[in-house]
């Protein structure tokens, strides 16, 4: 069970870490990144974060990308931040492929 506090900080989170990959754009990384959800622990240390990837041939080889520039995402999220937290929880991504699931779902369907 979540408590209050996760929720508030995973929210806070997940939109400041929308706002970096918005401001990367296409050009950080050649295609769109969204963040879809973002959990964190009870001790608020880790942070995971799920995120959907379009206009990518290889998502696995941008998320290798998000995965490298983690340092970086973590330090400007910091710098966003910095105010509402003290301890800065560490990253994690994972692509979130749940569209790509109901869409597979959906042409299943109608076929």
């Amino acid at each position: 069970m979540n408590s209050t506090r996760q929720h508030k900080i995973a929210k806070l989170i997940q939109r400041e870490l929308a706002e970096i990959f918005l401001e990367d754009g296409i050009s950080g990384y050649g295609c769109m990144i969204t963040v879809t959800q973002t959990k964190v622990t009870t001790d608020l240390s880790l942070a995971r974060s799920y995120l959907s990837i379009f206009n990518a041939e290889n998502k696995d080889k941008v998320l290798a990308m998000v995965r490298k520039n983690t340092k970086d995402i973590r330090y400007r999220l910091a710098q966003k931040i910095k105010h509402q937290l003290r301890i800065m929880p560490q990253l994690e991504f994972f692509i979130d492929d749940s569209l790509d699931y109901f869409e597979h779902i959906e042409t299943l369907l109608k076929s």
